[in-house]
This record gives C-alpha cells, sequence and structure tokens, in this order.
C-alpha cells in the first residue's frame, strides 16, 4: 500500500475540497490556507494537516482527503474485464474502486458513492451509456463526475452522441488497462503512476 500523500499542490488541494484551483490560490495567497512556496518557483504547496484543518474550519467534507483515494465506479457487464481494470485500479493505491453491472445499478450507485470518474460500458443489458451519461449530467450534484466510454463500436458520430451526452472521454475495446488508467489519471489530474507493472 502506497503512503499518502503529506503536501498537494493547489490543484489537487482544488479537488479534494472541490472548489476552483483559483479559490485555492486566492486563500493561500490571502494566508487564509497556510503552506509554502517550492524554493526558487512560484509553486504553491499545501501540507496535509493544513489543508485538513483548513477543511474544517470552512466545512469542506474531509472524506477526499482522509480516504485520499479517488472513487472509481466500473459500468460494464464483462466480469472478465471489470476484475482487470479493478485489480490494476487497486493496485495502483490511489484509486478506491466500485462496480455496477448494469445502469440501473450505476444509477443507484452514482448517487450515494459520488465517484470522482465512471468507466462506462455503452453497450450495457438494460440502457445505452448515452442515457447514463445525459442522467448523470442533468444532475447538478454529480457535475464534477468524470465519464470514460468503453466500447467496441467504432463509429465516430456515435462517439460524438456519447461526447454531447456528457461523456469527457472514450476509449475503443480492446484496449490496454494502463491506457485506461492514464486517461483516468488526466481527467482527474492525477501524476501517472511511476509504478511499471
Amino acid at each position: 500500500m502506497k503512503k499518502m500523500k503529506t503536501v498537494f499542490t493547489t490543484g489537487e488541494a482544488a479537488k479534494i475540497c472541490k472548489v476552483s484551483q483559483q479559490t485555492i490560490i486566492r486563500c493561500f495567497d490571502s494566508g487564509q490556507l497556510k503552506g509554502f512556496r517550492v524554493p526558487g518557483s512560484r509553486f504553491r504547496r499545501i501540507p496535509r494537516d493544513v489543508l485538513y484543518k483548513f477543511m474544517k474550519e470552512n466545512g469542506i467534507p474531509t472524506d477526499a482527503l482522509e480516504s485520499g483515494r479517488r472513487k472509481t465506479l466500473i459500468v460494464d457487464d464483462d466480469e472478465e474485464l471489470v476484475e482487470l481494470i479493478r485489480d490494476v485500479l487497486e493496485q495502483d493505491g490511489r484509486f478506491e474502486v466500485r462496480v455496477a453491472n448494469n445502469g440501473f445499478d450505476a444509477g443507484m450507485m452514482v448517487k450515494e458513492y459520488k465517484p470522482d470518474v465512471i468507466v462506462l460500458d455503452v453497450m450495457l443489458p438494460d440502457i445505452n451509456g448515452k442515457e447514463v451519461c445525459q442522467r448523470i449530467r442533468a444532475d447538478s450534484s454529480l457535475e464534477d463526475v468524470r465519464i470514460i466510454c468503453i466500447s467496441g463500436m467504432v463509429e465516430a458520430d456515435k462517439i460524438d452522441d456519447l461526447k454531447e451526452a456528457g461523456a469527457d472521454d472514450f476509449l475503443q475495446k480492446p484496449f490496454e488497462v494502463e491506457t485506461l488508467i492514464e486517461r483516468i489519471c488526466k481527467l482527474l489530474d492525477v501524476e501517472p503512476s511511476s509504478v511499471s507493472t
């Protein structure tokens, strides 16, 4: 198990607090949020304990900081693929993973689990991915949720439809799980892992 991060960038702190990076920078520059600058640069860094105190004082839920892991929901009825993605994400140590095998379960889970990212198979047994994207995007409490659609279908117009419905990214099946992890890291602004598999 990797050790928890002890120092955050303003971008990471913003994601954890669910506010804009500018807000974090303003709080930092005004002294509301203590931290330090990287010697010889403009980069601001915020120690974990300071961020925790800031979140407590401002009534920001600290669960994202406490787990320190990004919540990932995998929605796919292909059990082998789900297991493979789950194993790789859990080995990475920075992700907490839940799984739904159909759209109905996914809908219920998204509401209570509030994932950071959803890996969504477009061809689910009970609902299509486009509709799932639209439902998530229609709920303002889920506006920060990132959606990566995966599918074996290739038509470019279908991919455009998905992006219009709210998908942030699309990955053609079959794909390397490493590629998926890279895309997730990019969407969540997480440093790509240096762990070689």
